[in-house]
């Protein structure tokens, strides 16, 4: 399975997810394509609204780069949502972390999946 694929499946399980908890929820096309900031999924509620960035990864950090966190907030701004970024470890729930709570590199965010498990919400926890 290609790279692609598996962020576009982890996007719809995460739509999937919302939707059964009766949150709306879309998949943005062409979120990193396009030329204006576009979350991955804008996810909602009738008292909240939520712009995410998705990550799956076979490894133990997640790397976002500065342009991606820059977009997210960006448009979270101009739409009137929260940020989030939601990552998926190997064998672990989804996590939703506030991108304030990304450590910056030189060239780059990351967050370990210690301190995610620490500063981040599940989705249960998420959409309460």
């Amino acid at each position: 399975m290609s790279r692609k694929s598996k962020g576009l499946d982890a996007e719809r399980e995460l739509i999937h997810k919302f939707w059964k908890m009766g949150w709306a929820a879309i998949r943005c096309a062409g979120s990193g394509s396009i030329k204006y900031p576009v979350p991955d999924v804008l996810a909602g509620s009738s008292t909240r609204q939520i712009a995410i960035e998705c990550k799956t990864n076979q490894a133990t950090r997640q790397y976002f780069t500065k342009k991606e966190i820059f977009e997210l907030k960006q448009f979270s701004e101009i739409f009137g949502s929260e940020s989030w970024v939601a990552i998926k470890f190997p064998k672990k729930q989804w996590f939703f972390i506030n991108p304030e709570d990304l450590d910056e590199t030189e060239n780059s965010y990351v967050i370990s999946i210690e301190k995610a498990q620490i500063k981040g919400l599940l989705f249960e926890e998420m959409i309460s």
